[in-house]
């Protein structure tokens, strides 16, 4: 009995089976474009275009200043004219010494004298080249005598130059205390020594 209901139900089975097969997946297809019919495709995106980088302005070309003048060449000196040396002068009467207060170099009145008397022996001889010399006493260093000895020459060449003599003619020298005309350490002496002193030469 119960077999028999076994194959019943088989049988059952295989008549229903073909009803109950799986239905088929479904796929759905695009739909074709149409013929003739163009195809557009939305454009691609494009980037912004970078701004142009700034170029620094080129400066003007330099212009060269044109070169200064080259300075013109200073005129050569004229040589100094040529002086005789001490030893071609000799001393004359006709100019003789004049003297000096201490520490002074003003041409006293009697100095004075003495000059004036030897303007007309150089007035006659115009040519004749003078030396004066500026001497001083043994006192003070001899540094400094010798700058006095230098201002007294100078004193005399001026007051001669003053009265007519040219400059040129005449030339001075200090000897300071180097060349005394009286060794004693007194007043006396020492008023010797502080005097101008004149030699000449013809030229």
């Amino acid at each position: 009995m119960a077999l028999r209901s076994l194959y019943a139900v088989i049988a059952l089975l295989t008549v229903l089976a073909p009803g109950c097969a799986k239905r088929p997946t479904m796929t759905q297809a695009a739909a074709p474009a149409p013929s003739g019919a163009a195809v557009t495709t939305a454009p691609a995106p494009v980037a912004p275009a970078a701004p142009p980088a700034a170029v620094a302005p080129t400066p003007p070309p330099a212009v060269a200043a044109p070169p200064a003048p080259a300075p013109a060449p200073a005129p050569a000196p004229a040589p100094a004219p040529s002086r005789p040396t001490p030893a071609e002068f000799r001393a004359i009467p006709e100019l003789g010494d004049i003297f000096f207060d201490f520490d002074r170099y003003a041409i006293r009145p009697d100095a004075a004298r003495t000059l004036d008397a030897g303007l007309d022996w150089l007035k006659s001889h115009p040519t004749a080249l003078v030396l004066i010399e500026g001497h001083c006493d043994e006192r003070g260093t001899n540094a400094y005598n010798l700058a006095l000895g230098e201002r007294r020459a100078r004193a005399t060449q001026d007051y001669l130059v003053n009265r007519g003599v040219a400059a040129g003619r005449i030339t001075i020298i200090s000897y300071g205390e180097e060349r005394p005309v009286c060794a004693a350490h007194t007043e006396a002496c020492w008023a010797q020594n502080r005097r101008a002193h004149f030699l000449t030469r013809e030229p």
